[in-house]
């Protein structure tokens, strides 16, 4: 008995060590990549998704009224003698005085500021301003949504810079603070597109980028329709309150983004905010994510994204890449002969 068990002891132990041993695990299968996973959790599209496709791209009604709004309050007044002359086109020749506008003269900033006879640069300055500053402010600010600041903390930002400078554009004393105001607002509005599409697609999966991706465009064309309509609204208004009207909606909508927005998992993940990017998650999909999913580690998008983390790495691109320079050129050439 006791030669039995002494022989039959090392059978069972290496029978035990022999289960024990976890399986063998190829060691080159394919990594999945952030995308994948975090689809793999809140699912290509769903509700909550929606929300917050439409609450974010909705910042896009916005853009589209600051961006257009000097068509309204910049416009040039019809005129008519007061006195007699030969023709309308000789009013701009009559001595100040034998003239007057056809509508009241608070209605846009050449008629109130007598910028009538003043030189185009004069009158154009705060539309090439706004357009000028949004350039800039695209190159300088366009990498602090990668870096520091995340899409919903600059989707926030450039809402209140344009919502702010609007607002004091309401209390300009002469052209050029308005000129300076409308240069604030342009910085403040460049990044605000992009911020939206690139928050709105990085919240579904990417077979539905493309159909997600669409609404911003259809909120700006939105925005863009109702502004003659806020502008008609006002025809026999002073011009200050077409800005009142588009920008104290676009400073509320800040707050929406505050409470509402999420910001993206993707982000977040990229950055060390596992914890984030899962709460994240779990409020999109509603779904039971375990420990394991906060030490996810993909090296591949690390690295890729770990090379645009540089405040001045657009600059850079353009000084580097001679075809953005010369599409840049061309932009800025197009744009140039469709404002004479």
């Amino acid at each position: 008995m006791h030669m039995a068990d002494s022989t039959s002891t090392p059978l069972l132990s290496e029978s035990h060590s022999a289960d024990s041993e976890p399986p063998l695990i190829p060691k080159h299968l394919p990594v999945p990549s952030l995308d994948e996973t975090l689809e793999r959790y809140i699912g290509d599209f769903g509700w909550a998704q929606l929300f917050q496709a439409f609450l974010v791209s909705f910042a896009w009604v916005f853009d589209a009224q600051q961006t257009f709004i000097s068509v309204f309050t910049d416009a040039e007044l019809s005129r008519h003698c007061t006195e007699l002359c030969a023709s309308v086109s000789a009013v701009c020749r009559l001595p100040k005085g034998s003239w007057s506008w056809d509508r009241a003269a608070e209605t846009s900033i050449v008629s109130e500021w007598n910028l009538a006879r003043a030189d185009y640069f004069i009158k154009s300055l705060p539309a090439s301003s706004f357009f000028i500053e949004s350039m800039v402010g695209g190159l300088l600010l366009a990498t602090l949504a990668d870096s520091s600041l995340g899409r919903k903390n600059m989707l926030l930002l450039s809402c209140l810079l344009m919502s702010a400078a609007g607002i004091l554009t309401i209390f300009s004393p002469n052209h050029w603070i308005y000129s300076g105001l409308r240069f604030v607002s342009g910085f403040g509005r460049a990044t605000l597109g992009t911020c939206a599409l690139v928050l709105t697609t990085e919240l579904v999966g990417k077979r539905c980028r493309g159909q997600v991706g669409v609404i911003g465009f259809f909120l700006f064309t939105l925005g863009f329709l109702t502004l003659p309509v806020i502008a008609y609204l006002n025809r026999d208004s002073s011009w200050r309150y077409i800005y009142l009207w588009t920008s104290v909606p676009a400073l509320l909508y800040s707050f929406l983004v505050i409470f509402f927005v999420w910001e993206s998992p993707r982000w977040l993940m990229v950055r060390g905010r596992k914890e984030e990017a899962v709460a994240t998650l779990k409020s999109i999909g509603d779904v039971k994510i375990n420990s394991s999913f906060s030490d996810l580690m993909v090296f591949e998008e690390k690295e890729e994204i770990s090379t645009n983390l540089n405040l001045f790495s657009a600059i850079s691109i353009l000084l580097e890449k001679r075809w953005a320079m010369q599409r840049l050129s061309a932009v800025w050439e197009w744009s140039t002969m469709a404002c004479r």
